[in-house]
């Protein structure tokens, strides 16, 4: 065995030796009472039919494989962009251990969060005790500025009543009575992580405002939505606007704390919205959504406050981002400068050097709702065809959205939208309807090692490739990042195909 302190194999090396090969198929033969290979291949042929596809699309009782997470992931997620903040999530220790590895996975950072540690006692009795005791201990050890507080399944259920135990705990002086404790139910059987977001903004907003006398002034509020390239997206949209001259404030900016520096000193906060700055901004004109399907209750305060709101879908792209553009110049009264014209023209050109070989080109999309909008309308603009667009949490509206949206374009004229459909869903549409390629988050390398389809990675998830969330995606110059990563899987593609040598080879060009 070559596994030794001198010689110390990966695991993706060391299980492909032949003891491991040995000890496994021993495993199989005497534990696993395994079905034979024949069977295997003929059952694994027939998911990929079209018989199996109407079965699939039939199910209604079973979900295999959701694009999507569920609610506290995106409340912990909302929370983190505040200054000083500790999200507190109540319910069980593994639910919270979940959230904590999802983004840290993701954005390869430490994700703090906090449990009640709520048991089989708290789910019997309610978690009274666990938020009295779990709302001062993380005061005393973590000295946040402001404690988040969100639920799991375990509370919803048993409806236990967060402003309730806050204010209880509270006078049990397990904080000070003046101390910011915003609180969201996220009940994690319902909706999914961009409602799980919407609700702890809603918490966080309605907690800072209520009772606020409102004086108007020309500042513009933004809400980024729950979004896997914010590190990125969240500085290029400090550049875009401060380069306009706008006066903004982002509502909940999570670029610092989910890209920390290493130099010896360990920041469990980093960055974040201020918090005065969050008191502060009821006085905005208006409130911009740059993700609509995230933010759909948080806008319903806003408005409520006396503010004009504006909603986007994750401006991508050319006409994504001239949307985005001249909306914050219409409203702030800010002239569009030169520098991001310049930087419009360069995206378009690029976009023309590269159009032979991405015309015609067919994409399957799926993600949180905002996402697969804005990466439909993207892809048409390069001259490529969405033919197949999911959501696990899309629901009715955002299929006629989708569907208007298809309809405006030659591009989109083959296009089919799946709301509410899961990846094994998508499987099976791909198994029958292939396409050239796979655009979502890393689960779908199962689909692409399934179906040969090549996956390109932009959206949340993204587990098995580091750093792609400190580039942006949104606006002029993240719509050039996106299109470099678009055309490197076609030209990868293409040299793939070529590569036979003596076969196909004629074709392996140097220059594409």
């Amino acid at each position: 065995m070559p596994q030794s302190a001198d010689k110390v194999l990966d695991h993706s090396k060391l299980f492909h030796e032949p003891e491991y090969k040995e000890m496994l198929e021993n495993k199989r033969a005497k534990y696993e009472n395994a079905t034979p290979a024949p069977q295997v291949t003929e059952i694994l042929d027939w998911t990929k039919s079209w018989d199996y596809r109407e079965k699939n699309l039939a199910r209604e009782a079973l979900v295999i494989n959701p694009a999507k997470a569920c609610q506290p992931l995106g409340a912990v997620f909302a929370a983190a962009g505040y200054e000083g903040t500790m999200s507190f999530v109540h319910g069980s220790q593994g639910c919270v251990a979940y959230y904590r590895s999802h983004l840290s996975r993701h954005f390869k950072e430490p994700a703090s969060a906090v449990s009640s540690s709520m048991t089989e006692d708290a789910a019997v009795f309610g978690g009274l005790v666990n938020m009295v005791d779990g709302l001062a201990n993380t005061y005393a050890l973590y000295q946040p500025k402001m404690i988040a507080v969100s639920t799991t399944c375990m509370a919803e259920v048993i409806g236990d009543d967060l402003n309730s135990f806050i204010i209880q705990a509270k006078e049990k002086e397990s904080v000070p009575a003046d101390f910011d404790v915003p609180f969201a139910h996220t009940p994690a059987f319902v909706g999914s992580h961009v409602d799980g977001y919407d609700n702890m903004q809603k918490g966080i907003i309605s907690h800072f405002w209520k009772d606020a006398e409102r004086k108007e002034t020309d500042s513009i509020n933004i809400i980024p939505g729950f979004d896997g390239f914010a590190v990125g997206n969240i500085r290029e949209l400090n550049r875009i606007l401060g380069e306009m001259g706008v006066t903004y404030t982002i509502l909940s900016d999570v670029s610092d704390v989910y890209d920390t520096p290493s130099d010896g000193d360990f920041r469990m906060y980093d960055g974040g919205t201020k918090l005065d700055d969050v008191k502060a901004a009821v006085n905005a004109k208006v409130t911009v959504s740059m993700q609509e399907y995230c933010t759909k209750r948080t806008l319903e305060v806003c408005e409520k406050a006396g503010q004009a709101t504006e909603v986007f879908h994750y401006p991508m792209g050319v006409q994504g981002t001239d949307e985005f553009l001249m909306k914050m110049s219409e409203l702030s009264g800010k002239a569009i400068p030169d520098s991001l014209t310049k930087e419009r023209g360069r995206l378009v050109d690029a976009m023309a050097d590269s159009q032979s070989y991405l015309h015609g080109k067919t994409y399957a999309i799926y993600g949180d709702p905002d996402f697969v909008y804005s990466m439909a309308r993207f892809v048409m603009e390069t001259g490529g065809e969405p033919t197949h667009c999911l959501a696990t949490n899309g629901g009715k509206e955002w299929k006629a959205k989708m569907e208007a949206l298809l309809a405006s374009s030659p591009f989109g004229a083959k296009a089919q939208v799946w709301a509410g459909k899961d990846l094994w869903h998508l499987r099976s549409i791909l198994a029958t309807e292939p396409t050239d390629m796979l655009i979502g988050n890393s689960y779908g390398k199962y689909l692409e090692r399934d179906l040969g389809i090549p996956l390109i990675r932009l959206t949340f998830p993204i587990f098995d490739r580091h750093h792609h969330h400190r580039f942006p995606t949104w606006g002029y110059q993240g719509g050039l990042n996106v299109l470099v990563k678009i055309l490197d899987t076609v030209l990868d593609k293409l040299d793939a195909e070529t590569g036979t040598l003596g076969e196909t080879d004629i074709s392996f060009d140097l220059t594409r």
